[in-house]
C-alpha cells in the first residue's frame, strides 16, 4: 500500500513563531511531529504537547531516523549551529523556513536539503489562515521539489517554486510592505498616545488602504500630501514632530520619497 506523503515523520528545529504555526498547521492537517527542539526547554515543551511530539533542549539528542527535519531558527542561530544540525542525519531531507539564507547553505553538509518558505508574518498568539500563505520552494533534486510542493500544497493554494535570488528579494519588499508599515503604526499610536486617542480610530483607514492594493497598483493608491508635494500642510506637520528629531527626518525623507516615486510614474 502507497504511503501517504503525511507519513512522513518530521522533526522541528526550533519552536518560535514560524515553528509554532508551521508544526501546529501540519499537525493539524495529518503530518506526524514527533519532535521538537527548542533552546528553552518551556517553547520546547508547549509546542512539542501540541503536535503530540516529543521534545529536547539538546540538538545532539534530536533523533536521527525522521525523513524531514525543518529548521526554523532565527538565521544567526541556525549558521551557528547548522554543524551539529546536518550530524548524523543520513540521507533526510533538510530544509530550512528562512526568506534571507540561500540554497547553498547546506551544500556538502548533507546529500538532501531545500528551503520551505512561507511568506507571512507569525506571532505564537494568533492563528494564520494557512490557505492564502504563499509558499516557495526550492530543493537540491526535482524529485525533493516535487515532495515539497506536495507538502505545501496541503497547506497552502498558493505554492511557487523559487530560487535564491528570487526569494531575497521576496524577503526585502516583505520587510518594506509588512515590518515598514507595522513600524509606521507604531509611530502613528505613540502620537496618537500624546493626544490621548486610541490607534482603533485608526483601523478602518489601514483596512481600506490594505484593500485598495488588491485592486490597484500600489503606486496608483497612494494619497495624501506627499503625492502632490503640498508643502504648507508637510512642513507643518514635520512642526508638530520638533521633540523627535529622528521621526521628524523620517517623515521628511519619506515624503520625499512618495513624491519621486509618483513623478517617476507619470
Amino acid at each position: 500500500m502507497k504511503r501517504s506523503v503525511q507519513d512522513t515523520p518530521i522533526v522541528f528545529i526550533g519552536a518560535g513563531n514560524i515553528a509554532t504555526n508551521l508544526a501546529k498547521v501540519l499537525y493539524h492537517s495529518g503530518f506526524r511531529i514527533v519532535q521538537v527542539f527548542s533552546r528553552t526547554e518551556e517553547a520546547a515543551k508547549t509546542l512539542a504537547q501540541v503536535v503530540e511530539a516529543d521534545y529536547t533542549t539538546d540538538l545532539d539528542k534530536v533523533v536521527n531516523n525522521a525523513q524531514l527535519y525543518i529548521v526554523a531558527l532565527k538565521d544567526d542561530a541556525f549558521l551557528e549551529q547548522l554543524p551539529r544540525i546536518v550530524a548524523n542525519k543520513g540521507d533526510a531531507l533538510l530544509v530550512h523556513t528562512a526568506g534571507s539564507i540561500p540554497l547553498d547553505i547546506w551544500a556538502g553538509k548533507v546529500s538532501r536539503y531545500g528551503v520551505f518558505y512561507p511568506m507571512q508574518t507569525f506571532t505564537k498568539e494568533r492563528e494564520v489562515d494557512f490557505r492564502t500563505v504563499p509558499f516557495f520552494v526550492e530543493s537540491n533534486s526535482p524529485e525533493d521539489t516535487v515532495l515539497l510542493k506536495t507538502i505545501a500544497s496541503i497547506l497552502s493554494d498558493r505554492v511557487y517554486e523559487a530560487t535564491s535570488e528570487q526569494r531575497k528579494c521576496l524577503h526585502l519588499a516583505a520587510v518594506f510592505a509588512c515590518n515598514f508599515t507595522n513600524h509606521m503604526y507604531a509611530l502613528a499610536a505613540e502620537l496618537l498616545k500624546k493626544y490621548n486617542m486610541s490607534f482603533d480610530v485608526m483601523l478602518p483607514l489601514i483596512d481600506e488602504t490594505a484593500h485598495k492594493v488588491h485592486q490597484l497598483e500600489p503606486a496608483s493608491a497612494q494619497t495624501g500630501p506627499a503625492v502632490r508635494y503640498d508643502e504648507n500642510v508637510i512642513n507643518k506637520q514635520i512642526g508638530m514632530l520638533s521633540d523627535e528629531p529622528a521621526v521628524q527626518e523620517l517623515y521628511r525623507q519619506i515624503s520625499q520619497s512618495i513624491h519621486k516615486l509618483q513623478t517617476d510614474h507619470r
